[in-house]
């Protein structure tokens, strides 16, 4: 090993998760070929490693382009010999997986919900015991994007005028929006209209008003009290719940988190990268989500899920994994409706306000109105058919 090329033989690596410095995540050695060993985690959860170079201690520090990421022991790509590189300093970097799992299955009577990570989707896909009895993440990256619609895109409303926004860090964003097994899972009750018990497991949630999953103090319009004057919730709510029994502060996502993560780096009027080929029927929306014309049209109380609302997961997800961005429900997000700012990073809404904004359509709603930019508002005690929500994790958590 060529001393020159090396200032610091163990740098601690950071996780991603609370941050946490683990002492045993080390560089060990570096041979004359270039190879470079580490230790690893070792309670149990599953880590991405990557490593990552910069000319000083105090960065700026960069993933290596050449062999990319290495696991322990392995041996680097042909002719990415790591001590040809005129940066001084290396370090191991470990970040939990790109998916969460939230373990519901212990139901109201649960001390705590177990949280594990996964690096990527199981081998079996998403089964139904993520869509019932657990709630599962994917680990959203920081970035910019346009925020609203074009003037040209089909079925545009006033309300979406672009602007570019800046999520400055990652966030978890639930994969499927939350379903009635997992509702009774937290709460113990069942208040959706579609009931019928033979499909409302995986069925979204509805009739769920924003007070009854996360207001505080419950039932209050006071605006000087709840988002965005401060995170608290109800701890009778849904996320109230679920937070006493993880650790970890769930919340709804705000606006532009739920769009941000919802285009999955699409800017079409579609998540798919596909635009409306019409405002009523479309078949381009018929491949992203239940809307009016494949299956909204023909509901009852007591229908399958072949009519009104869809189990999660039934259509075509975005670049991120997640479903059911395109109709299905309303889904509530953190903000007071107000008009969209101009240049901003990491929005939180309107300081006040009478209503809170739901985003992605429904069921019964024709082409235009399950747009990704599309925007809606209701009173936060509204507890509608049309209602429901999924859940995400602020950054830091």
């Amino acid at each position: 090993m060529k001393k020159r090329a090396m200032m610091l033989l163990a740098v601690i690596g950071m996780l991603f998760s609370g941050g946490i410095v683990h002492a045993d995540l080390a560089i060990q050695a570096f041979d004359s070929t270039g190879q470079l060993t580490y230790s690893t985690l070792s309670d149990g959860s599953n880590y991405n490693y990557q490593v990552e170079w910069a000319p000083s201690p105090a960065g700026p520090w960069s993933a290596y382009s050449g062999a990319g990421s290495w696991q322990a022991g392995s041996q680097p790509n042909q002719g990415d010999n790591i001590t040809n590189f005129v940066p001084m300093c290396y370090r191991v970097v470990a970040t939990l997986g790109d998916y969460m799992v939230v373990d519901l299955s212990g139901g109201t009577n649960a001390v705590n919900y177990p949280i594990s990570h996964l690096t990527a989707v199981p081998a079996g896909g998403w089964t139904d015991e993520y869509k019932t009895t657990k709630l599962v993440f994917r680990r959203i990256p920081a970035g910019t994007f346009t925020m609203g619609s074009p003037t040209a895109e089909l079925g545009r409303d006033s309300n979406e005028i672009q602007h570019q926004v800046t999520i400055t860090h990652p966030f978890y964003m639930g994969v499927f929006e939350v379903t009635q097994k997992q509702w009774e899972r937290v709460m113990g009750t069942w208040p959706s209209f579609f009931n019928n018990a033979s499909y409302r497991d995986s069925r979204p949630v509805e009739q769920v008003s924003y007070y009854q999953i996360r207001e505080n103090p419950a039932n209050s319009d006071d605006p000087a009290v709840g988002w965005p004057t401060n995170s608290g919730v109800n701890a009778d709510s849904f996320m109230g719940r679920l937070r006493a029994r993880t650790g970890k502060a769930f919340d709804l996502p705000t606006e532009s988190q739920w769009e941000y993560a919802g285009r999955g780096g699409t800017t079409t009027s579609l998540n798919s990268g596909k635009n409306l080929t019409g405002t009523g029927s479309c078949p381009n929306m018929a491949e992203v989500g239940r809307y009016w014309y494949n299956g909204g049209s023909g509901y009852t109380r007591n229908g399958g899920t072949s009519v009104a609302t869809a189990k999660v997961g039934s259509y075509q997800p975005n670049a991120w994994g997640l479903y059911d961005i395109h109709g299905n429900v309303w889904e509530w997000c953190l903000d007071w409706y107000g008009t969209y700012p101009g240049t901003v990073s990491d929005p939180v809404g309107a300081s006040s306000g009478s209503y809170r904004v739901g985003r992605g359509g429904a069921w019964i709603y024709y082409a235009h109105g399950c747009r990704v930019g599309i925007r809606y508002y209701a009173y936060p005690h509204l507890d509608s058919t049309l209602m429901g929500f999924r859940v995400a994790l602020p950054p830091g958590q």
